[in-house]
């Protein structure tokens, strides 16, 4: 795979490990809608982990469905992958059972 079909010209990437979460947050004005925290600022966010810890990247609306798609390609793939090696390991388990019978 070309780095170039990591990234497509949307610049959000064809697969993305992670889960898509609403961050609630007040912003700080004392007037504001949120300041009693009953109506929270949400805003959409990727939330990963890396080494040990969790990440976030704040999300603009428009972005959400792309990211949503990247987030179902990984897992598509990760559940494809885990497919594949049950199925190597079962041929393998299915060879030491054959040759053991010999």
């Amino acid at each position: 795979m070309v780095m170039t079909d990591l990234v497509p010209a949307s610049g959000v990437p064809r697969m993305l490990r992670g889960s898509l979460v609403v961050q609630r947050r007040r912003c700080g004005k004392r007037n504001c809608r949120c300041a009693d925290g009953t109506d929270l600022h949400e805003t959409p966010a990727l939330s990963y982990t890396r080494d040990g810890r969790t990440r976030t990247v704040v999300l603009s609306a428009s972005e959400v469905d792309e990211v949503r798609a990247a987030i179902g390609r990984y897992r598509a793939a990760v559940a494809e992958l885990e497919t594949a090696a049950d199925a190597g390991i079962t041929a393998l388990r299915d060879r030491a059972t054959a040759r053991r019978r010999r």
